[in-house]
């Protein structure tokens, strides 16, 4: 949860010019696996282990609410930035089958995080969550699910899922009735009805996980 990130940012600072670790480049590769369902641009930071980007079965804070209703990763990466070594975002969407890279630098000790939202949903988000980052000669391989944030009800109504298959709202600030309150592992794509607007699980329906991550240390 950002407000956990926040809150740590004075002592990892400190902790920070105390500790020199060495700092190496990472490269990142995330594949979408899904059948159905697109990435929005993917968030990427590394980070020291203290922090995390958010809790699960705590209330997302306001700039992970802003991703994962509406695809937007700079409120994130600003929240993020007090406690972040390096911060990166890959740009443009990941379709089902399609794999994107980036290089993102990072001390020994760190971590490295990832978010993007999935669409079309209401508040759905991918998302690699504090994971140690590989030594040399090594790489990381994570399989991960969806994460629900839980502030926005998920009807599956394209009036209020933005991206090209909808083009309805993106971010709804909250609270927003029927939503659950709490960052949750996402149970899929579940139809709530018919009628213009409501899109069908037959398409757009998924099983955890959503998507592979590899990481691994260059020269």
């Amino acid at each position: 949860m950002i407000r956990t990130l926040l809150s740590t940012a004075a002592g990892l600072a400190l902790s920070s010019a105390a500790w020199a670790w060495p700092g190496f480049d990472y490269e990142l590769t995330i594949t979408n696996i899904t059948a159905g369902q697109t990435f929005t641009p993917q968030l990427v930071v590394t980070h020291p282990n203290a922090a995390r980007v958010f809790k699960l079965g705590e209330p997302a804070g306001a700039a992970l609410e802003i991703l994962a209703e509406g695809g937007d990763t700079h409120p994130l990466a600003t929240a993020l930035a007090p406690v972040a070594t390096d911060i990166t975002t890959i740009d443009g969407l990941l379709g089902p089958g399609e794999s994107a890279s980036v290089v993102i630098s990072g001390r020994v000790r760190d971590v490295v995080s990832l978010a993007a939202m999935l669409i079309p949903t209401n508040d759905t988000f991918v998302a690699l969550d504090a994971a140690p980052l590989p030594r040399w000669g090594q790489t990381l391989e994570r399989m991960v699910p969806a994460y629900d944030a839980g502030t926005e009800a998920n009807d599956q109504d394209c009036a209020s899922i933005p991206g090209p298959v909808c083009g309805g709202e993106g971010h709804s600030p909250g609270p927003n009735d029927g939503d659950e309150g709490f960052v949750h592992i996402s149970d899929g794509f579940h139809s709530l009805g018919e009628g213009d607007g409501i899109l069908a699980p037959a398409q757009y329906d998924w099983r955890n996980p959503v998507a592979r991550i590899t990481v691994k240390r260059m020269r």
